[in-house]
């Protein structure tokens, strides 16, 4: 048959005909390439059929009728007794054949016609079977589109690539999209009916999830761009409008707290939503909408409701609220930041307090009360930025800045945390772990960190330590030197550099009454008085005044025999008594009882008189010892005034005047054999000692500033005046606050020491001169 002619071949051996004519050119030409590679060596390529026969126009119609059929077949679930086989290469020959315009014009209108048939179905499914309905034709199209997808898979690798069309499957699904996604009967009709159920759900009911999640997802099949316009934006539209409404409602009737946790829950909520049946693209858009909604419009309302907004939270420690307001509130930007509202509120409530607090007439009276109570507030805030803020560090900022600000409303609150630590030193750490200790002295230097005035606090700290260490009233060595670390920490070595020396005075001079006692023969008495001296360097411990008394002539004679034995192992050094600040052990005989008696130096100058005479009047005393009057009264007081009245007063009275005699108590009696007079004074310093403590700081500021306008002038060798007051603000500010008036007279006083010249055309520009 191979041998007769084809064109008198019938049409069913022309077909056949075709076919073998087929299988050989295969055959031959594989033959050939196998020749070519085995002779040749070239690479192994596989090329197109090369047929010598051309299917007709009616031949293609025929075949592609039975394509149709099948399709149509498939459309209608009944593929089983179809040859997929014999499909497919009636698609390849119809390809081959150029006839791929045919396959795929024919493709889509066969697809188009029947979607057009199932839209009009689900046109007229019930409301309660629609999206039911919906699905089921959505899932058979997209198995009939598979299957076609795989008869027609060479047209998709071949035609629709050379010709740039769209696949056979995506094809399908843009149809699909066209006649019933799309379908104006349907497509309004599908979206409110998924806002229906979800806007049931929201309101508590039951819904079909899994179909409505099956729906989103053909939505997002057919494109994103359909998802998004046809439901994803009416539905964020409608969720503002919701929320709108329900927030509006809600925040009128209920707290705040109420009110947020309801916030909480709906924003969980469409969390959920979103995880069982919405696109995950749509989860930050939906949480946009929502928190703008139930949050960001109402932060301000929410913030500052009476009875139940943040402050009433924070004056409650109601750390579960404010964990709540933060959580929420931390999740809008804008148009104000959520988090910065709360701060502002927090910083203005803790100014609040603060300001009331230091600004409380009885409590400034109590210095250590006033410390603790500021410990306290600092306490409960530091507690809830940790419980409730999540140690947020900008609300720590916010909380330091707060009491920056009212601690240094108080000008007193250097020398109250100097009093806090004094008394801690002295008493108050005596019974506590060495953990406690350690927690005590980082909140005290957590205060002094909000001082302006560092200097201020310096010059106090140092007067309270030179008291415990000369007094020996220091609860422990170790305690004051872990707080003297601390300070070095913040401020630098220079800062605590006389405090150190303090403590190297106090261990030479433990070595200098060694030495002396060894000189004396072992023993440091001088004519039955025994003497124990601190040699004190005057740069380090704080100027005394030069209130020198009389002193008895025993105690004098120890202090002649002690100052020749010091001059001889330190020659060219000066000693200077500070009685002001010595004291003193006495043996006293009563009617009834003998005593030992700790007393100051002045008191004992005064005692020491009632040896030969019973009474005295204040002249004679004053005469007598030249002590300067206001410790003269002072020490008077607390020997006829005092607990301990081992003198009685004429007139009778709490306060000592010129006029008063004084004698001897003889019948004074007390149950210890040994105690000690303290000297009546105030514990913080009077007005008077507070002006002379002011200008003592105002002049050790003096050499500070000018030396930091040195600096900056050596190495910028010219300034502006503005300019130089910020740089020399900025660099004493970890010590005090300079005020610019003070910098500007420093800055004449060196131009008049020509250190710093102006310049002659202008005179605010200053110059270094070298």
């Amino acid at each position: 048959s191979d041998k007769t002619p084809l064109h008198r071949a019938s049409p069913g051996a022309r077909r056949h005909l075709a076919r073998a004519s087929l299988l050989l050119g295969a055959s031959v030409h594989f033959d050939r390439q196998l020749m070519a590679a085995s002779s040749h060596k070239q690479k192994f390529v596989i090329q197109p059929f090369r047929h010598a026969s051309q299917m007709d126009e009616d031949y293609a119609n025929k075949t592609w009728q039975t394509l149709h059929d099948a399709i149509h077949e498939i459309h209608k679930q009944n593929a089983s007794g179809l040859s997929f086989e014999e499909l497919y290469r009636n698609a390849y020959n119809m390809v081959l054949h150029k006839f791929g315009d045919k396959l795929y014009n024919g493709l889509v209108e066969t697809i188009t016609l029947h979607l057009q048939g199932v839209a009009a179905e689900i046109q007229l499914a019930q409301d309660d079977e629609f999206l039911a309905q919906l699905k089921d034709k959505w899932d058979k199209h997209k198995l009939s589109s598979i299957m076609i997808r795989d008869i027609l898979m060479y047209m998709d690798r071949t035609y629709v690539v050379a010709q740039k069309k769209i696949a056979v499957y995506e094809r399908g699904l843009l149809i699909f999209r066209d006649e019933v996604c799309r379908n104006p009967r349907i497509k309004d009709r599908l979206l409110l009916m998924l806002l229906d159920l979800i806007q049931r759900e929201r309101s508590g009911e039951m819904i079909p999830r899994s179909l409505v999640k099956t729906i989103t997802g053909m939505l997002v099949e057919l494109s994103r761009e359909v998802y998004q316009k046809d439901f994803e934006q009416p539905f964020l539209q409608a969720t503002a409008t919701f929320y709108a409404a329900e927030s509006n409602e809600y925040i009128s009737q209920n707290s705040a707290s109420d009110y947020m946790r309801k916030a909480e829950q709906r924003l969980m909520e469409e969390q959920e939503r979103v995880k069982h049946y919405l696109d995950q693209g749509t989860d930050p858009k939906l949480k946009e909408v929502a928190e703008r909604e139930l949050i960001a419009k109402h932060m301000r309302a929410l913030a500052e409701m009476e009875h139940s907004g943040i402050v009433t939270m924070l004056e409650n420690e109601r750390i579960s609220d404010l964990t709540r307001a933060y959580d929420l509130f931390r999740r809008v930007k804008q148009p104000q930041d959520g988090l910065g509202m709360i701060r502002e509120i927090v910083s203005s409530y803790v100014k609040s307090l603060g300001q009331k607090l230091v600004t409380d007439e009885e409590l400034s009276k109590q210095p250590v009360s006033y410390v603790e109570k500021l410990l306290a507030l600092r306490d409960k805030f530091s507690r809830v930025i940790e419980q409730a803020f999540g140690s947020d560090k900008q609300f720590y900022n916010t909380l330091n800045q707060s009491f920056e600000y009212f601690v240094n409303l108080n000008q007193r609150s250097p020398e109250y945390i100097s009093l806090f630590v004094d008394e801690n030193m002295r008493k108050g750490m005596r019974s506590t772990s060495e953990e406690e200790v350690e927690h005590i002295l980082e909140k005290v230097v957590m205060l002094f960190r909000y001082l302006q005035e560092k200097d201020v606090f310096e010059k106090y700290y140092k007067q309270h330590l030179a008291k415990r260490l000369l007094g020996g009233r220091s609860v422990s060595d170790d305690v004051e030197r872990s707080m003297i670390t601390k300070l070095k920490h913040e401020c630098g070595y220079q800062f605590t550099s006389k405090l150190e020396g303090m403590f190297m005075d106090m261990k030479m001079s433990a070595d200098m009454q060694q030495s002396f006692r060894q000189a004396m023969g072992g023993s440091c008495k001088v004519e039955g008085v025994e003497l124990a001296v601190h040699v004190l360097t005057t740069g380090f411990w704080p100027t005394q005044n030069n209130s020198s008394c009389q002193l008895p002539p025993q105690v004098l004679r120890c202090c002649e025999v002690f100052k020749e034995h010091y001059l001889k192992q330190h020659s060219g050094r000066r000693l200077t008594w500070q009685t002001n600040i010595g004291n003193c052990d006495l043996k006293a005989t009563f009617s009834t009882r003998k005593h030992e008696i700790n007393v100051s130096t002045y008191q004992m100058c005064i005692l020491l008189l009632f040896n030969t005479v019973d009474t005295l009047s204040y002249s004679d005393i004053s005469d007598a010892t030249k002590i300067p009057v206001a410790e003269l009264k002072r020490a008077l007081q607390s020997l006829a005034c005092g607990k301990f009245r081992i003198l009685s007063k004429e007139p009778k009275g709490r306060d000592v005047d010129e006029t008063d005699n004084f004698h001897f108590n003889a019948e004074f009696t007390c149950k210890q054999l040994r105690f000690k007079v303290g000297t009546i004074s105030a514990q913080r310093e009077n007005e008077t000692e507070k002006q002379e403590t002011r200008q003592k700081v105002d002049e050790d500021r003096k050499p500070q500033i000018e030396a930091a306008i040195v600096r900056i002038m050596k190495s910028r060798k010219e300034m502006e005046h503005n300019a130089l007051i910020a740089e020399v603000t900025n660099q004493l500010l970890a010590r005090f606050m300079p005020h610019p008036n003070v910098i500007k007279k420093r800055i004449e006083s060196l131009i008049e020491r020509e250190f710093l010249e102006r310049e002659k055309n202008n005179w605010r520009m200053y110059k270094y001169l070298a």
